[in-house]
């Protein structure tokens, strides 16, 4: 079940996803160097908007795809806040796929598939999780932020 896991925060702090029970929470794979970096615009937006009412999104950076998160956690937290001024949680860099992915991601794939079977294919990549934890959908790398608010809206 998905609070079964905990993960490292940006600064590496244990972060239980038991916290997020209740909430309905959007975790996203992301880089800082990517064509589908602009996208932390449209999730700080829907943060934003949706965030007092049981909303959250969980970041978690990589680089596994292109090299396109080569920073190190402190340097990643300092261009998410400079460049978009993420205010939601940020995690640890971790691998989504492979030997070493992290098993909250390995829980995610199993739960919701996706057209690239097991494997995450891209950074950005959105995993929504309902008030019950439960994982209800996944979105392509190019599926925007504004492409799912309706589905988001539907679990609020």
């Amino acid at each position: 079940m998905f609070y079964d896991y905990t993960v490292k925060d940006i600064d590496g702090n244990d972060l239980s996803m038991e916290e997020f029970k209740g909430k309905i929470v959007l975790i996203v794979n992301t880089a800082s160097k990517c064509g589908f970096t602009k996208q932390y615009k449209g999730l700080e937006d829907l943060y934003q908007k949706y965030k007092d009412e049981g909303f959250v999104i969980l970041g978690f950076p990589c680089n596994q795809f292109g090299g396109q998160e080569p920073g190190t956690n402190e340097e990643i937290k300092n261009f998410c806040d400079l460049t978009f001024s993420v205010s939601f949680p940020m995690m640890s860099k971790i691998d989504v796929n492979g030997k070493n992915e992290d098993p909250l991601y390995t829980f995610l794939k199993s739960e919701q598939g996706g057209i690239a079977g097991d494997r995450i294919k891209w950074n950005f990549t959105k995993f929504l999780i309902d008030r019950e934890g439960n994982v209800v959908d996944r979105f392509a790398s190019a599926t925007t932020p504004e492409d799912i608010e309706e589905d988001i809206k539907k679990y609020l």
